[in-house]
């Protein structure tokens, strides 16, 4: 068997840092030996708070209730079915260790009825929401959230769950409330009926989906939590859901959830704030229990209690669901006491120092662990910004035990471009460099852009670079520059990225056709407007326009990924050419040729590469995806004294497959 090295042995500036590495993972043992105690079992054998508290119906149809409260003084169970009265029949006995317990066994509990919890505490009391609850509803005048009993008569029945393993995920981004393109919150149904076979025929095989836990603002884009355990009722029924993610996998579709562990809403009535009274039972105390610019609150990671809250929630998702991994939010503001705010990470000394929340770094491998134990082909993604070494580097090699890493300097540099230089001013160079930046220990996710780029204040790729003319050239006979500058750079910008990408591409919904604008959630300030947050579909499904030729060409960009597996290899730079403003490069067969210079073609542009005949297999320029066509339709081309020549108009970019 082949020996694991360490991070610090195949990165030497991380040498000075081998005891701190060795530390960080001895401490990570120590705390799973804690949870397993020491025995020879599995993370996921003790990791089972979901099946023990909140709401649970036992096998003689009689009913058990669970709580962790330990500043409590009285607990009821309030509802429906007592007329929201605190009384002797539905208050909870004390369970030892903070826990509470209430037993209704004479009791009788409809699917459907609304609960919710009234604590007591020593000075007050109020009432709650469980916190393992998974199921609540919001009332359409009152706007007032509570716990649900879902019990329904014929649970559902998985019909296609499958081992999706996803080595070098092709992600789509998804929201499924702004899926549709009325203006209105959609729901899982419309999604699977309407999105999915889009995704399906665009050919992207894994779906990391949005704002699936309960969160009561939908402007936060889901990510103001307030219940963990609870799948967002606005979009539907757990029923609902199961059946789209089991559609999804019948399509050969991986589903992966936007989990949400860095922070809580600071809600009292609705969240984990205050819960018995206490301001730190699962927060930390004092100002790093609360986060400067969310709003939120934040996990005290070094307690026992809130550590197997958030492992069981891993757990919960992936069995409840038949997940297939998922993407943590916000992991820069987690490992960091000062969340990273404000902070150029240009040292390697930020990722060991007292600035580390060691606390949080440890129950992200913990989770990691948890996860793969559960379902060893789910796959984890880590939104850092930070860059912390060893976060995606496996846990034997000294590191955390992340899959991928976002690559989100990706998408800032070319906004970067776009806003700040010129078209002449753009670096073939600088392009390559920023698109290929990695750690080699460590597998990334690249992308273009995704949501962030496009929230309110900002503005998606195709807006920045055609802006108002959108409104009045898209259609395709309309002979304006800056569209067909627009359109062009569109199509290289995200050839580049996913050509370049490190072992994964992602895409939000609607961008891969240049969807217009931003996004903008229902707020006060826009009048309470749908019309930023949902999705044009008709744009592309409009044939006289040429947003059809942009969703075109994505989908053969992501064939092309596919069919020659070009992930699986690494791309090696040939030509980088300052003075031309042309980018050419090698991944496993082929040959990505992108000319950026917005004015200039090239005839006989000659470049050293392997002897043999070179196919075209991808043109930019291609008049179905609202190119101008200036390369033959069929051509093949020979090296020459291992030179091969090529015609490089301005704008274009061809993809060649060498033939054996």
């Amino acid at each position: 068997m082949r020996k694991i090295k360490h991070i610090y042995e195949t990165d030497p500036w991380l040498e000075p840092y081998k005891e701190a590495i060795e530390e960080r993972h001895d401490r990570i043992i120590a705390a799973r030996n804690k949870i397993t105690q020491g025995e020879d079992v599995s993370l996921s054998e003790r990791i089972n708070n979901h099946l023990y508290y909140g709401l649970h119906k036992e096998a003689d149809g009689s009913w058990v209730i669970r709580e962790w409260a330990p500043n409590a003084s009285r607990i009821y169970l309030i509802g429906e079915f007592n007329n929201w009265k605190r009384t002797s029949a539905y208050e909870f006995k004390v369970a030892g260790e903070g826990n509470w317990e209430l037993r209704l066994d004479n009791m009788f509990l409809s699917h459907g009825e609304l609960y919710k919890l009234f604590i007591e505490w020593p000075g007050g009391g109020g009432e709650r929401i469980p916190a393992y609850c998974r199921r609540l509803v919001q009332d359409p005048v009152t706007k007032v959230f509570c716990a649900q009993v879902w019990d329904p008569a014929e649970p559902y029945e998985w019909k296609h769950d499958k081992v999706l393993r996803r080595p070098h995920p092709l992600i789509y981004e998804c929201h499924i409330g702004m899926s549709s393109e009325e203006p209105k919150v959609s729901t899982f149904s419309e999604f699977r009926r309407d999105v999915l076979p889009r995704i399906k025929a665009l050919g992207y095989d894994t779906i990391q989906i949005m704002a699936l836990q309960e969160h009561p603002y939908y402007g936060s884009f889901g990510y103001q939590v307030s219940n963990f355990f609870a799948l967002s009722s606005r979009f539907g029924t757990p029923d609902e859901f199961k059946e789209l993610v089991d559609t999804a996998h019948s399509m050969g579709i991986a589903v992966v959830m936007d989990i949400v562990h860095s922070h809580s809403v600071d809600n009292v009535v609705e969240g984990l704030g205050l819960f018995d009274g206490r301001d730190d039972l699962y927060f930390y105390s004092g100002p790093q229990g609360h986060h400067p610019a969310w709003g939120s609150r934040c996990f005290d990671y070094g307690k026992d209690e809130v550590v197997r809250f958030l492992l069981s929630n891993c757990k919960f998702w992936l069995e409840e669901y038949h997940l297939d991994g998922f993407r943590f939010d916000g992991v820069t503001s987690m490992i960091y006491w000062d969340h990273g705010l404000g902070k150029d990470f240009g040292d390697y000394k930020l990722y060991f120092d007292s600035g580390v929340d060691e606390n949080a770094v440890t129950y992200l491998a913990l989770a990691n662990m948890l996860i793969r134990e559960i379902k060893p082909s789910a796959i984890t993604i880590a939104e850092d910004v930070s860059g912390m070494a060893g976060l995606a580097a496996p846990f034997a090699a000294g590191g955390v035990g992340f899959d991928f890493r976002m690559a989100m300097g990706i998408a800032d540099h070319w906004i970067k471009w776009i806003k700040e230089r010129t078209d002449e001013q753009w670096s073939p160079g600088e392009i390559w460099y920023e698109l290929t930046n990695k750690r080699s220990d460590e597998k990334t996710i690249s992308y273009a852009e995704c949501h962030d780029q496009a929230l309110v204040g900002d503005k998606t790729i195709i807006f920045r670079l055609i802006d108002k003319e959108m409104y009045f050239s898209m259609n395709k006979d309309s002979q304006n520059a800056v569209v067909d500058r627009g359109v062009a750079l569109h199509k290289l910008i995200r050839l580049a990225t996913l050509g370049t990408a490190g072992d994964g591409y992602l895409n939000f919904m609607g961008n891969e056709f240049g969807h217009p604008e931003w996004i903008d959630f229902p707020r006060e300030g826009n009048g309470w407007s749908f019309d930023h947050a949902r999705r044009l579909w008709s744009l592309a499904d409009n044939g006289s326009l040429r947003y059809g030729c942009l969703r075109e060409f994505d989908k053969a960009m992501i064939g092309l990924a596919k069919r020659y597996k070009i992930l699986s290899g690494r791309p090696e730079l040939i030509r980088s050419d300052e003075e031309k403003k042309i980018l050419i490069f090698g991944r496993e067969n082929l040959i990505f040729a992108l000319n950026f210079n917005p004015v200039a073609s090239f005839a006989d542009y000659g470049f050293e590469v392997a002897p043999g005949k070179y196919v075209k297999v991808l043109d930019s320029d291609d008049e179905r995806f609202n190119g101008f066509s200036r390369l033959a339709a069929d051509s093949d081309h020979l090296t020459i004294d291992g030179v091969l020549r090529l015609y490089l108009p301005s704008r274009c970019a061809l993809v060649l497959e060498k033939e054996d």
